[in-house]
């Protein structure tokens, strides 16, 4: 890391004085593997006329050793200050604060709070009371992550486990309607946020905090703050589990929660057809380059149950989920159908796991549930064996 910040030292500030680092612009700085990712944070009336600025900084990047690919994105700061107020100590360049507009935008719930204590890249501090803390990831949106991520939570806790949900998707969060919870997130005691419950499980989302028809515009930086405020100022009491239901995708957003957070395993969430399994394997590829174990893969939608027929159809192919856990060796956990009940039950805020818990459906979900706990199970033994 001081290598790469000792090259991007080479690149001076929008006004040519000072470097981006020094000036406090360079945003947190995320490495998976040798590749690395962070913004720059500039002037909202002079982005455009500062590209050469984010042009220089990827050549400055490239130059560091082991680096091979740089993503670096400019960020705009309404503000029209690039540099700190006169007298003012230089903010560490780890993470760009953010603009007024931002900072207004805050839910009540999240203001007035000091910044989350910063960790250097890859600590994955754990979470004071969380036994272990599993991600279920996809590689795009619209394959029904959220909806498996909520049953096997539920699946999880008909075992006997004390399970939390957190809804990491703060663009699109899902979990105030697939728990039917309407109420409004509070802080308790030094601010720290109380989750909200339902059906027995603890649940963190930002939808508890503004509602479901605004949108949330904010940039990478308060994006990250809000993740980690989520995680790790919450009053969670003593789980077994936390299920992190991450936003879809492998963003900024995506990269951090798995670089950060001390994860004991990621699920996979795919459909069956080849364009959804091409997201799915990249998705896959950034939990292992940031070395955070897979528990497996499921096949979401894998057959279409004809309520009227009793046939399967399968309108989205069949099998591919299955084949490609074989193909690079990792665990295939289940099929879970397109099944009319399914739907019906999460957009009511009543999963079926524990609206229809005699269902062949309950069923699949549980035995998923089971699996994945196994998986966890192995990979503590493993992670054991090479202590």
């Amino acid at each position: 890391m001081e290598q790469i910040l000792e090259q991007l030292k080479r690149v001076k500030g929008p006004d040519l004085t000072g470097n981006i680092v020094d000036l406090g612009l360079v945003s947190e700085i995320v490495v998976t593997g040798d590749q690395i990712t962070f913004s720059i944070t500039v002037p909202a009336q002079r982005a455009a006329q500062l590209e050469p600025l984010r042009a220089a900084a990827e050549k400055a990047a490239l130059a560091a050793p082991g680096v091979v690919k740089a993503r670096v994105t400019l960020t705009s700061d309404s503000s029209g200050k690039a540099q700190p107020p006169e007298g003012q100590p230089t903010p560490a360049p780890v993470r760009s604060a953010p603009s007024a507009a931002q900072a207004s935008a805050v839910p009540p719930p999240m203001q007035g709070r000091a910044p989350p204590q910063q960790q250097a890249p890859g600590t994955r501090a754990p979470v004071p009371g969380i036994g272990a803390i599993i991600a279920v990831a996809s590689g795009k949106g619209g394959v029904g992550k959220s909806t498996t991520s909520v049953n096997i939570a539920l699946g999880l806790q008909a075992s006997g486990l004390k399970v939390g949900i957190l809804d990491a998707d703060i663009y699109g969060p899902s979990m105030p309607r697939l728990l039917n919870i309407s109420a409004r997130a509070q802080s308790g005691g030094d601010r720290i946020l109380i989750p909200l419950e339902g059906h027995g499980l603890k649940v963190m989302s930002m939808g508890f905090m503004v509602d479901e028809e605004t949108a949330t515009v904010w940039r990478g930086p308060m994006i990250m703050q809000a993740l980690t405020q989520m995680l790790r100022e919450v009053a969670w009491g003593e789980l077994d589990v936390l299920i992190v239901d991450m936003p879809p995708g492998t963003g900024d957003a995506q990269l951090t929660m798995a670089q950060n957070v001390p994860l004991a395993g990621a699920v996979i969430v795919s459909t069956p057809q080849d364009l959804a399994l091409i997201d799915a394997r990249k998705g896959l590829n950034m939990f292992r380059k940031v070395d955070v174990p897979i528990l497996g893969i499921i096949e979401n939608m894998s057959y279409f149950a004809c309520p009227d027929c009793d046939a399967r159809h399968a309108v989205f192919g069949h099998g591919g989920a299955r084949a490609e856990a074989d193909r690079i060796g990792v665990p295939f956990l289940g099929e879970v159908p397109l099944v009319m009940e399914i739907r019906e039950k999460s957009d009511s805020g009543n999963p079926i796991v524990v609206s229809d818990p005699g269902s062949a459906q309950s069923r699949i979900y549980r035995e998923i549930a089971d699996r994945i706990w196994i998986r966890l199970s192995e990979e503590r033994m493993l992670a054991g064996d090479r202590g």
